[in-house]
């Protein structure tokens, strides 16, 4: 089993994109893996404003075409003009394809005469009602029964063990179910906790901040603090087009001065931030596996999420390295203990820490590519 060397990966965003996340940065960090390994990585995403339409990222060649729908059809037929020798990609040819189902896939292996392996970081029925009733049910559809029919004899890879069990009961067998979690990148340097007042209660959100990761979860918490008589602040990191609401929320919640919006931050401020933090809140409806519970646990800071978010299962080990909780009201009420347990959140949090040492990107991009040396 050789590895292969031309890789063309899909994915409907990256990093730089307004709205990438955790999903975007594993497949980069594997694509830039495979590429310091000697394999010829081209990655096709979407266009947004401000990217370039073609660049070299971590050893990587990147193409972006298309915007938030109009990149699958536009990546399709970017492949099939390939096969004709036409278009961006005349004549190219991979070993292999990576064909990312962020609810749809792609469809690579209908016009690519290679092996496809397609990477699922989870499902989504519980997010796709937020795209309107008729997409809801196409988008459901496609996921739950098309996808798995036209891509039921390649291999799948995703990042936990929740996410696996929800392949296996669409139809996907276990057997071309491989698990790779994902790694996490050293903390930057010079990164200290900087907020010495004890008697303020620091919390932190990190997310995008669309509907199905729930931060309006976390503010009831904050208001519910704030009514006991606790002093607490909430940091907000991230955006998205659900912000407004949430700004909102918060007006009517009176909670203007003790939460802060920070938007979009680099790498070394979300760092401060989680440094700073005494508590990671985490309510998001589903998780593949939730790469910030990892960086939190860096800085020996402890998550609460939901038992229900499947992904969060793997990523925090519920009572040892976090909590996980099973509704509101639930959530609510954990915080509230933790905040009157200082002790209990440093046990927590040193676990945390000891456990998030086990995961690199070298790890991960080693499983990937044991993964695709067996297709190719």
């Amino acid at each position: 089993m050789n590895s292969p060397t031309e890789v063309l990966l899909l994915c409907w965003r990256d990093t730089g994109h307004p709205q990438g996340g955790g999903s975007e940065r594993y497949l980069e960090r594997v694509g830039a893996y495979l590429a310091a390994g000697g394999a010829r990585v081209t990655y096709v995403t979407a266009q947004y404003r401000g990217a370039a339409r073609a660049e070299i990222l971590d050893g990587m060649r990147v193409l972006r075409v298309g915007g938030r729908l109009t990149v699958y059809p536009r990546i399709l037929l970017m492949l099939l003009g390939a096969r004709f020798g036409v278009g961006r990609l005349a004549g190219y040819r991979p070993d292999v394809v990576v064909d990312t189902q962020n609810g749809v896939p792609f469809f690579a292996q209908l016009v690519v005469g290679a092996p496809t392996v397609v990477l699922v970081h989870h499902c989504h029925r519980e997010q796709w009602p937020v795209a309107g009733p008729v997409l809801a049910r196409i988008g459901w559809f496609i996921e739950s029964r098309l996808s798995p029919w036209v891509h039921r004899r390649n291999r799948y890879i995703t990042v936990s063990q929740p996410s696996a069990e929800e392949l296996i009961e669409l139809g996907v067998d276990a057997e071309r179910i491989s698990v790779v979690r994902g790694g996490i990148d050293p903390v930057p340097a010079g990164i200290v906790d900087d907020d010495q007042d004890e008697r303020h209660h620091r919390l932190i959100v990190v997310s995008r901040l669309v509907p199905h990761k729930q931060v309006e979860h976390a503010l009831d918490a904050v208001a519910a603090l704030r009514d006991d008589g606790v002093r607490v602040h909430l940091d907000v990191v991230g955006n998205g087009w659900w912000s407004a609401e949430l700004l909102s929320r918060t007006s009517e919640l009176g909670l203007s001065d003790r939460v802060e919006f920070h938007g979009y931050v680099s790498e070394t401020e979300k760092h401060r931030l989680l440094a700073r933090a005494d508590l990671h809140l985490m309510p998001s409806r589903k998780e593949g596996w939730g790469l910030v519970v990892i960086e939190a646990a860096q800085h020996g800071v402890p998550t609460v999420g939901y038992r229900s978010s499947a992904g969060l299962t793997d990523s925090i080990v519920d009572g040892e390295t976090g909590v996980l909780t099973d509704d509101p009201a639930g959530f609510r009420a954990v915080v509230r203990r933790l905040i009157d347990q200082p002790e209990e959140v440093r046990r927590l949090g040193e676990n945390a820490r000891r456990r998030a040492a086990a995961y690199s990107w070298p790890a991960a991009g080693a499983g990937f590519e044991r993964v695709l040396r067996e297709v190719n």
